[in-house]
């Protein structure tokens, strides 16, 4: 029987997990709720208990795994330790260190969950075949993740593919969850698409299919409007587009990846929204026609546990 490795991805309502090949073959994967009572103290246990159980029902031996990997919703460190990660209660703690502790000494690695989506997309996603990649995660909020050499750059303090809180629109006067004012993820998430459409809506008194949305409007909602031609939806998708294509021209000339995977709930709207943001992002970036690619995430809500188990394969 050949290795195995195991990829755990905690988020703030399940703990997705998958057993793996060694080659990246997806064997069996599961989900167990996320018990964030008593400041996430049962989290690490729950985890260590069904892998367990899953290895017993799969009949594999602890021996045979080569470790686990772990993605979790805050900044880490490069030894594993986690300041905070506001979602599960976490505070001051080493959370690869206590599983390995709990799963008998098994080899443990820990990683940012942005950036090990974003080594999931490169190893087995739509990253695949490249070694340098950037992931932008456009969901409720906007994540990112850099791949250089197929390894993270999680950065010296673990800020690195904070890409959703880099400033980009300085006529913004709210303030992100960040404590900044113009950030990234204030435009290109979910949240940020639906409130500038509410705010154009406000602003103006042309019709719009949008209207019929009230305050309850998405992002999904000003997609599928844009691509009906909808002329207040394509005004808001456009802004949104080039301040995209403007924050992916920044990091072209900063990292220089081989491709920018566009991933996250908003890219559901396919390349309707990537040929947008390509359209700007190369008008940014005059200075080469030799540069990454733009293309779609694959791997949808997986690509945690695929980067986890890779991250124990390095």
């Amino acid at each position: 029987m050949g290795k195995k490795c195991i990829g755990v991805d905690i988020g703030g309502t399940t703990v997705k997990l998958g057993l793996f090949e060694t080659d990246g073959t997806l064997l069996f994967k599961w989900e167990i709720p996320t018990r964030k009572e008593e400041n996430g103290r049962y989290i690490l246990e729950d985890v260590a208990d069904s892998i367990r159980h899953v290895l017993i029902e799969k009949q594999i031996r602890m021996s045979d795994v080569v470790g686990a990997g772990m993605g979790v919703p805050g900044p880490v460190m490069p030894d594993g330790y986690v300041e905070v990660c506001v979602n599960l209660g976490w505070r001051a703690m080493n959370p690869a260190r206590e599983l390995s502790e709990l799963l008998d000494g098994m080899q443990v690695v820990g990683g940012n969950d942005a950036n090990v989506a974003a080594l999931g997309e490169m190893w087995q996603g739509g990253g695949m075949g490249f070694t340098d990649i950037v992931m932008v995660t456009l969901g409720t909020g906007v994540g990112g993740g850099i791949i250089i050499d197929e390894k993270i750059v999680a950065g010296k303090h673990g800020l690195g593919g904070e890409i959703g809180h880099i400033h980009i629109r300085d006529d913004e006067t709210e303030h992100c969850n960040c404590g900044g004012v113009g950030c990234v993820e204030q435009i290109g998430s979910a949240t940020g698409i639906a409130r500038e459409a509410r705010r154009r809506l406000a602003a103006s008194d042309k019709p719009s299919a949008m209207r019929q949305y009230g305050d309850a409007i998405t992002a999904k909602d000003v997609l599928d409007e844009a691509k009906n031609g909808d002329e207040i939806a394509c005004e808001v998708v456009d802004v949104v587009c080039r301040y995209l294509g403007q924050t992916l021209a920044m990091l072209a000339m900063t990292v220089d990846p081989q491709m920018f995977v566009i991933g996250g709930g908003v890219s559901k709207a396919g390349t309707f929204l990537t040929d947008q943001i390509n359209r700007y992002y190369q008008y940014y970036t005059p200075i080469s026609k030799n540069k990454g690619i733009v293309g779609l995430a694959k791997l949808g809500n997986d690509a945690g546990i695929y980067g986890a188990a890779r991250m124990v394969l390095s």
